[in-house]
């Protein structure tokens, strides 16, 4: 199946989103939610949530507030939902499959890296070093790094200018919708692995190939124009 996908010109660079394509975070995330809202009174179907991956907190939050209501009591679900999901994440991040073969790959390669994530600093940084990744990426952009979140292009044009390579020259490698937008809209070229929602017509428009796993990233570039 990868062999029906080219990157339309040489790479110079990788820029990587963190959550559900480096990390298998998305589903503790999903799974946390869905589980904590019941304690509160109300359902919230896991489809809901679907929309909403990856992007900004505000983004989200109306998101949730077009489902669950004015009355809902946001703040103590969060609470019960950070407590719940940091229990399960401090047990140990697991990596997607085929990460450290594809970062291998293109350090072999001289390509520079780079971590454009809609997560806080704080929670990116966490969790980056604890899965012995954060050592491998030039720069890491964060949520507090720019003024607006996924599925604006900020992010990625940020995590370009600290590599210093034009965002045209830059693969991105997402899994959400609101990722592949917010690549797209920056120029890079774009690549989904989808995680928890597969791609539709919109997502084959905005990118240069969408793969099943990591695997066929690393064939991917491995084909790349030089």
């Amino acid at each position: 199946m990868t062999d029906i996908f080219h990157l339309p010109r040489p790479p110079r660079a990788i820029v990587f989103d963190m959550d559900g394509t480096l990390l298998d975070t998305e589903r503790v995330y999903v799974q946390t939610f869905i589980e904590t809202v019941p304690q509160f009174g109300y359902t919230l179907d896991e489809s809901a949530l679907h929309s909403l991956i990856g992007s900004s907190r505000e983004m989200f939050q109306a998101g949730l507030r077009a489902h669950l209501g004015d009355d809902f009591p946001y703040d103590l679900h969060r609470a019960a939902y950070v407590a719940r999901r940091d229990e399960l994440l401090d047990a140990g991040v697991l990596l997607k499959p085929g990460v450290l073969e594809l970062l291998d790959a293109i350090d072999a390669s001289g390509l520079k890296m780079a971590v454009a994530t809609a997560a806080m600093r704080s929670h990116a940084q966490t969790h980056l070093a604890r899965s012995g990744l954060a050592p491998r990426f030039a720069a890491i952009i964060t949520r507090d790094d720019v003024v607006n979140s996924k599925p604006s292009p900020d992010i990625f044009l940020a995590a370009a200018n600290a590599i210093a390579i034009a965002p045209g020259d830059c693969v991105a490698i997402e899994d959400s919708f609101n990722g592949v937008r917010a690549a797209h809209a920056a120029g890079m070229m774009t690549v989904m692995v989808p995680d928890i929602v597969p791609a539709n017509a919109e997502m084959l428009g905005l990118t240069v190939a969408v793969l099943n796993d990591l695997h066929g990233v690393r064939l991917l570039l491995g084909r790349a124009p030089r």
